[in-house]
């Protein structure tokens, strides 16, 4: 188990030490009491940097677009639609302006760009990328796209950034963009390298 001296800093007031949790903080805590062991917080904070500013979605978008060329305009325009994703998820953020949780019960386990909390970016674009490089390589990556989206909306968690309806947006936002992206990118297939 990650220990207090492993949590960071939160400034502003928290709630008292003997409010009990409740909602989505409860679920939050739950979580964590169940899952943040040494090695799931260690894994939750490697994904947590592969998706930061969507920066291995991107990358894997582009190393598809190198290795693929025959379907480079796919692999590329797919990229820009995970990026479109992760800016659409900033937007809303700064519009909403929810806080990331503050309780004493949630320990926050891994640093973030910003102390707004919905929806989240990281679920979003794992969603996106998902969804549209799960496309392109075919029926067999989609099982693991799926638990990919799902194992990064659960690091949020227990990572203590996010509370559940976060991930949940983020992942409906990431889908929502995915889908129209894939509309658009299939009218105009590559046809040809």
């Amino acid at each position: 188990m990650a220990d207090t001296a492993d949590t960071l800093d939160r400034s502003g007031p928290q709630p008292p030490a003997d409010v009990p949790p409740a909602g989505e903080v409860a679920v939050l805590a739950s979580v964590q009491g169940a899952l943040a062991n040494d090695a799931t917080v260690r894994v939750a904070r490697g994904m947590s940097l592969f998706g930061e500013h969507a920066a291995g979605w991107l990358a894997i978008g582009v190393v598809g677009a190198a290795l693929d060329r025959p379907r480079r305009r796919e692999w590329l325009g797919s990229a820009a639609a995970v990026a479109f994703a992760h800016g659409a998820s900033i937007g809303i953020k700064r519009v909403v302006r929810r806080r990331r949780p503050d309780h004493p019960a949630v320990r926050v386990l891994v640093g973030t760009p910003s102390r707004l909390s919905f929806p989240s970016s990281h679920a979003t674009s794992t969603t996106a990328a998902a969804v549209l490089y799960g496309g392109l390589l075919g029926r067999r990556s989609r099982p693991v796209a799926a638990a990919g989206v799902g194992l990064m909306a659960l690091s949020r968690l227990v990572l203590g950034v996010h509370y559940p309806t976060d991930v949940a947006t983020g992942t409906a936002l990431g889908a929502a963009v995915a889908g129209t992206a894939r509309r658009v990118i299939s009218r105009n297939p590559t046809t040809g390298g």
